[in-house]
């Protein structure tokens, strides 16, 4: 696997774990990060709890959504085992009241460390351009 493709996995990795509700799975995968949404947390416990008290999960386990990712851009340096990416992002979510709709629009900005083989985030940082109704997937 390449860099790019090991980081272009880490950004689609976030998108499925918080689709599937597994929140613990987004801190570990976080674990050395800061998270920068409406709040900012760092760190595995503090990711984790912050996913916990913001999305809202319905009674399948899931916030009943799906993340789609593009537009990667990616720039990554060897030298420094270090790497920059903003990508874009449309959530769509349905419900049994609810249409399938989209109800977000936005970018993350990441930045990632080499540890020997394995790329990390070290920073996510996600900003909404366009909000539809996030009634039923984000606590107000």
């Amino acid at each position: 696997m390449t860099d790019r493709e090991a980081i272009e996995a880490l950004i689609l990795t976030y998108a499925a774990l918080v689709d599937a509700g597994d929140f613990e799975g987004v801190g570990a995968l976080l674990s050395q990060a800061t998270y920068a949404g409406a709040t900012t947390v760092t760190g595995q416990e503090a990711i984790t709890e912050n996913f916990h008290n913001t999305v809202i999960l319905h009674p399948d386990g899931t916030p009943r959504t799906r993340h789609i990712v593009t537009n990667f851009h990616i720039k990554i340096d060897e030298d420094a085992g270090t790497a920059t990416s903003r990508s874009t992002f449309t959530t769509y979510q349905a419900l049994r009241n609810f249409p399938l709709q989209p109800i977000a629009v936005g970018h993350y900005d990441d930045t990632f460390t080499r540890t020997e083989t394995t790329w990390h985030f070290t920073t996510r940082q996600v900003t909404v351009d366009l909000a539809g109704n996030l009634t039923r997937h984000i606590r107000s």
